[in-house]
């Protein structure tokens, strides 16, 4: 009865996250497809080496593309990749928009057909 057990402080590591203008840019891109009928649900996973915005066709399926933003590696190939649904790199590099433009690509022949 005597002893106390301290609560765990959280550790040092900072949380990585998008910005605004980031997240904008994404839900901007993921809006569309919804309107489209192409996505239907997103997730988001903000870690401490990576933070990850994940869409799906469905929500009980893999992530179509994942748009994860990995600080770590701004000064090697970029901190922004696009991951398929394989698990393999789409594009990566060191800007949002060009990494996001294959999506975009794709969301225009959508509307083309």
């Amino acid at each position: 009865m005597g002893i106390v057990t301290p609560f765990p402080t959280p550790s040092k590591a900072t949380q990585i996250g998008f910005d605004r203008l980031e997240l904008m840019r994404i839900l901007d891109l993921y809006g569309r497809m919804v309107a489209a009928g192409h996505w239907r649900d997103y997730a988001i996973d903000l870690g401490k080496d990576a933070a990850v915005f994940a869409a799906f066709r469905r929500a009980a399926e893999r992530p179509e593309f994942r748009i994860e933003k990995r600080p770590a590696l701004r000064n090697k190939q970029g901190m922004w990749a696009l991951i398929g649904e394989g698990g393999a790199v789409v594009k990566r590099g060191h800007e949002l928009g060009p990494v996001l433009a294959p999506v975009e690509r794709r969301f225009m022949k959508l509307v083309e057909n």
